[in-house]
């Protein structure tokens, strides 16, 4: 089996558009909350989201739209694109630079894409309202296209030329990582030499607030501490959006090519929890199996674990569900890996979230720091023998955890480690 390395990334994040950004984020636990104009309302019980900046996509008319002047879409690129795909598209853009890959590199049969994305409600709504009002004659033929759960993967699919392996994933807060796990079958297995993994969500009204009817969101109006993960008074999660791209590649295209690596993708694991429709196994017992694969797969002992991007929305049932499974996998046998959420800085990106934070993950060990988990008050004291960094650690991890879960108790584990070619 070939070895996978992580060799480009992109990212349009609530904690910042490039890598450079992000990584100072992540580095002095600068957040990406607001106040959330289309929340200030007495209709919205929920106030704060974590918003994308430089973008402007409220429009319907995405020839409305404002975006940094770095990038270029061409007219009809942009008329089939969801905000979300506007953000990944962006992204891709990033990874491709970074990556430093040719065309023929992009477009040819052994290089794919996998994609996760919710599509737009956004923009389905507007459709269908349109379709009652104004009859179906007077709709965008690129309305489908554009708002349906497959928009990411149909237009970065079609725009960039992929020829190999293509799909989009739909396992709720899991999708993107599933779509990392299945990608990195795809090369260790032969079957692809490089695959482009790629996460993004809208970030307004209609892909954040349905979520308050679930009583999953935070009701503070302090953006400062609305998103606590593993604090006892945490109250809900932050929505936000954006977009990640990650560029995989087999260890002969990375010799080949001389690449630079940001880390080895050594494996992944996965679990269903079989218990309830929206929310995780009390006792976490779906994500510890899924960390118990991983490590399974990857040959390696809980001991060996240095750092674990934790699922950690904020959420009181759902981050008890993790810590649960975290004791289980580490506690019970002494291992005390250091562990935070960046979902504090960064809030919940849904489908985006297994991607952005693999990303984090990549910069941490290519750059040598833990991020911490922020605005921690008063630690849940089930956390208590858990090692919860509260800042930021400038100590390289060598080998990295990173956890997803989602509705119907789907669980993702992906491991990744320091690059030694």
């Amino acid at each position: 089996m070939s070895r996978v390395f992580i060799t480009g990334l992109g990212f349009i994040t609530s904690i910042g558009n490039d890598a450079a950004a992000v990584s100072e984020s992540l580095r002095t636990l600068r957040h990406g909350m607001a106040l959330f104009p289309a929340f200030q309302n007495d209709q919205s019980p929920v106030k704060v989201a974590a918003p994308v900046k430089e973008f402007d996509v409220d429009s319907t008319d995405p020839e409305d739209w404002t975006y940094p002047s770095r990038y270029k879409v061409r007219r009809e690129v942009l008329r089939s694109l969801a905000p979300n795909a506007l953000y990944a598209w962006c992204a891709m853009q990033q990874a491709i630079d970074d990556a430093k890959l040719g065309e023929a590199e992009i477009s040819n049969p052994q290089t794919g894409l996998y994609a996760a994305s919710a599509g737009s409600p956004h923009l389905l709504d507007h459709l269908l309202q349109r379709l009652n009002t104004q009859g179906v004659m007077r709709c965008s033929p690129m309305g489908i296209v554009a708002s349906i759960a497959g928009t990411l993967n149909f237009n970065l699919v079609a725009h960039f030329k992929i020829k190999g392996a293509s799909c989009g994933f739909s396992s709720a807060c899991a999708s993107s990582n599933h779509a990392l796990g299945y990608a990195f079958d795809d090369i260790a297995l032969g079957r692809q030499h490089r695959m482009f993994v790629v996460g993004a969500e809208d970030c307004n009204r209609e892909s954040i607030l349905p979520f308050a009817a679930m009583r999953a969101l935070s009701l503070q109006t302090n953006p400062d501490i609305a998103s606590r993960p593993f604090d006892l008074a945490r109250d809900g999660f932050v929505g936000t959006g954006g977009a990640t791209v990650l560029v995989l590649e087999s260890e002969e295209e990375v010799r080949r090519r001389g690449s630079k690596v940001y880390c080895e993708l050594a494996g992944w694991g996965q679990s269903s929890d079989g218990h309830n429709v929206a929310i995780s196994h009390p006792d976490g017992h779906g994500l510890r199996t899924a960390m118990e694969n991983a490590l399974r797969a990857t040959g390696l002992s809980p001991h060996q674990i240095d750092y674990v991007n934790a699922h950690g929305t904020s959420t009181p049932i759902g981050d008890t569900s993790e810590v649960k499974a975290l004791h289980g996998v580490f506690t019970n046998v002494g291992a005390h890996p250091a562990i935070s959420s960046t979902k504090a800085l960064t809030g919940h990106g849904l489908s985006l979230s297994g991607a952005m934070e693999t990303g984090f993950c990549a910069l941490a060990i290519k750059e040598g720091f833990m991020p911490g988990s922020a605005h921690i008050t008063q630690l849940d004291p089930i956390c208590d023998g858990l090692n919860i960094l509260r800042q930021t650690q400038a100590t390289p991890p060598r080998v990295v955890m990173n956890n997803s879960s989602g509705f119907g108790g789907a669980n993702v584990c992906s491991v990744m480690k320091q690059a030694a070619l």
